[in-house]
């Protein structure tokens, strides 16, 4: 037999559920901090060399029509930090400088707002900066002023590091304990379904087997559907060993009798005269017929009380069904001296959902008990009739009836009520009628006639 694909534990199922959802969140949570710390960071400095532009821009001023500058050291305070980032500076009147350094990337004019501080990243000497560059407009002065204040980086990226890395160690920590923390908790939420398997192997250590309810205590409900169909599946089981064990019952009950007739008729052939002889082997015949009618109808008992699922109703023509059952059973009823006809519109469909098999064992039985307990001169009628709300087949004869009494009582099993004359029975066809009728959602009860039985069988027309 080919090996059968390994499939992943429950618990491995879970984890791996539960922990790519958490990684891929951890990964974009990683991506939007980072971003927010860059943005964080370059705000927080820019703040800082903001204020340094300002207290340079503020110390510009016009003394005796000319650009006077009094640089602060306050201003360059400021910048100052534990990686020592450079610090640029320049001060330049059109393209005049006025003070720092003039290789410093200078500014078109144009693009400057008047005291609005502008902040750009730029190359000097081999390094990336940050640039904060401010136009003033002074009086008397037609060109304009630009204060640029510019530094390195290594501070910048220094913070940024720090932050991401306790970003990701924190995002480390917590999927790790995640993951530490998942496994004993899966493993209590999935002690309810570790019952459950509990409660249904507990069944092997018995010796018989035990279709009961199973005993697992309060469910989860995901879990309530998974046991509520085992114990369907537990009561399906129970009906099929139940119908097998009254099948057994009842057909060693029902064969005990023929078969003791048959072995003292083969004792009394083997001893007898040729006469007892034959008598005796006319007895075996009759008690074989006996034997395979009875066989046959436990059979079909069997058949028609089998549990589990139905095979899907099927559009059945009643009046073809009737006819092939009547063309197999009329040498019986001609034997018997009884009349067999069926009645029927001829403009009229009777169709309605069922299984054929059922209901042409269904028919055979009433036909056979009309045909069998009449009186020879007797008739059976089959006779279909249907109306808007049903479709009915009604089995009467002529014979001696079955008093109201006794009329629910003759659908058990085993039930006969003839007399001592009465031909052989096994008491099994109307067990047989009433039990296909369930499986065909059909209903089957007695006529009231002035003589014999009658017996209706009604279905509810199939849907058009």
């Amino acid at each position: 037999m080919p090996a059968k694909p390994r499939t992943p534990a429950l618990r491995t199922r879970l984890l791996v559920a539960v922990l790519g959802p958490l990684l891929a969140a951890a990964i974009l949570i990683g991506v939007v901090g980072a971003t927010l710390i860059a943005d964080v960071v370059r705000r927080t400095n820019d703040r800082v060399l903001g204020g340094a532009l300002g207290a340079i821009a503020e110390t510009v001023q016009v003394e005796r029509g000319e650009v006077t500058l009094d640089l602060p050291a306050a201003a360059f305070g400021m910048l100052e930090n534990t990686e020592r980032d450079n610090v640029y500076y320049r001060v330049a009147v059109g393209n005049d400088l006025l003070t720092g350094y003039a290789d410093l990337p200078a500014p078109d004019p144009a693009t400057l707002a008047i005291d609005v501080p502008r902040y750009r990243f730029a190359r000097y000497r081999d390094q990336q900066i940050r640039i904060a560059e401010v136009r003033r407009a002074l009086p008397r002065i037609d060109k304009p002023v630009i204060v640029q204040i510019a530094e390195t980086l290594d501070n910048r990226g220094a913070l940024t590091r720090r932050l991401m890395l306790a970003l990701l160690i924190g995002e480390c920590v917590l999927v790790g304990a995640a993951a530490l923390l998942l496994r004993p908790a899966l493993g209590w939420s999935l002690r309810p379904l570790a019952r459950l398997r509990g409660a249904v192997e507990a069944r092997d250590e018995r010796a018989r087997p035990d279709f009961s309810r199973l005993d697992t205590g309060p469910l989860p409900s995901e879990l309530r559907p998974l046991a509520s169909a085992f114990d369907r599946l537990l009561a399906q089981l129970d009906t099929a060993t139940v119908g097998v064990r009254r099948f057994t019952a009842d057909a060693s009950h029902q064969m005990r009798t023929p078969l003791s007739v048959l072995k003292v008729q083969v004792a009394l052939a083997r001893r007898g005269s040729d006469a007892e002889r034959r008598e005796a082997l006319d007895e075996i015949a009759d008690v074989a017929v006996r034997l395979e009618r009875l066989v046959t109808q436990l059979l079909a008992l069997a058949r028609a009380e089998e549990a589990g699922v139905s095979a899907p109703l099927e559009a059945v023509d009643l009046r073809e069904v009737a006819s092939a059952v009547i063309a197999r059973q009329i040498n019986q009823a001609i034997r018997a001296g009884v009349d067999l006809v069926l009645e029927s519109d001829v403009q009229t469909q009777y169709m309605v959902s069922g299984h054929r098999t059922l209901i042409f064992e269904i028919l055979s039985n009433l036909i056979d008990n009309g045909i069998r307990y009449n009186r020879r001169g007797g008739m059976v009628s089959v006779a279909l009739q249907a109306d808007d709300a049903q479709i009915a087949v009604v089995v009467a004869d002529d014979g001696p009836g079955i008093a109201p009494a006794y009329r629910e009582k003759v659908f058990d099993r085993f039930v006969r009520l003839g007399t001592a004359n009465s031909p052989e029975g096994s008491g099994l066809g109307l067990a047989i009628v009433r039990s296909a009728a369930t499986r065909l959602t059909a209903t089957v009860g007695f006529v009231d006639v002035d003589r014999g039985t009658a017996i209706v069988l009604r279905f509810a027309p199939p849907l058009s």
